[in-house]
């Protein structure tokens, strides 16, 4: 397996500069990591950067608390895909699942969808604030938004990835979406873990090490 070819090297930090962005960049063509994700102040630069690789520009859309509104988030994700992304992660509306309703959960992630269509959007669930109920519905409307990844959780929530939500959501969600596990994953044992439960993608800042690691 080759798991580096699983990982988006990610940097979202809001203090993240020009240079970190740059070597960011060269480490994921460097090797060959899926995707280089950054916040989209930055996705006009990561796209040129990366141009003529096969390492995908992603910019993250409503992070990282998918509380703006479906307005923001959809002009948030068309601009970043106008300016050179080639994924979107965005945040859902969390707290509109929280409080059971699916519908506004799914119009919202439904309008982000088409304002970045055809490139495909990650749903980030933030799993940490959801109990297995709220999981599961989650699940199926990404699926229903047309979404083609479920994503475990942002990196700045109380908590992040887990083996458990990983199988819980590619039981959910089948071979018909893609799953990705994002948020504390740092070593390679971590990375591996994720990917034996399920992960299809890994989201990581560590990637470096965890590549070195899979190497050894």
């Amino acid at each position: 397996m080759n798991l580096a070819s699983r990982i988006d090297h990610t940097l979202l930090r809001p203090d993240a500069t020009t240079a970190e962005v740059e070597r960011l960049c060269d480490e994921a063509i460097e090797w060959g990591f899926a995707g280089v994700c950054v916040n989209t102040c930055h996705i006009e630069r990561v796209a040129a950067r990366l141009a003529g690789t096969a390492v995908l520009p992603v910019a993250v859309a409503g992070f990282p608390l998918g509380a703006g509104s479906t307005a923001a988030k959809a002009f948030e994700a068309g601009w970043a895909v106008q300016h050179g992304a080639r994924e979107i992660d965005v945040v859902i509306a969390v707290g509109l699942l929280v409080a059971g309703d699916h519908g506004g959960v799914l119009a919202d992630l439904r309008e982000v969808v088409r304002a970045t269509h055809p490139w495909p959007v990650k749903a980030i669930l933030e799993t940490c604030l959801l109990d297995r109920a709220q999981k599961l519905a989650a699940c199926a409307i990404a699926e229903e938004a047309g979404a083609r990844f479920v994503k475990t959780s942002t990196g700045f929530g109380a908590g992040g990835a887990t083996v458990e939500d990983v199988a819980l959501l590619r039981g959910a969600v089948g071979d018909r979406l893609e799953v990705k596990a994002s948020g504390g994953i740092r070593t390679t044992a971590d990375a591996l873990r994720m990917v034996e439960a399920g992960a299809d993608r890994i989201g990581a800042s560590a990637s470096v090490a965890i590549a070195k690691g899979a190497i050894r």
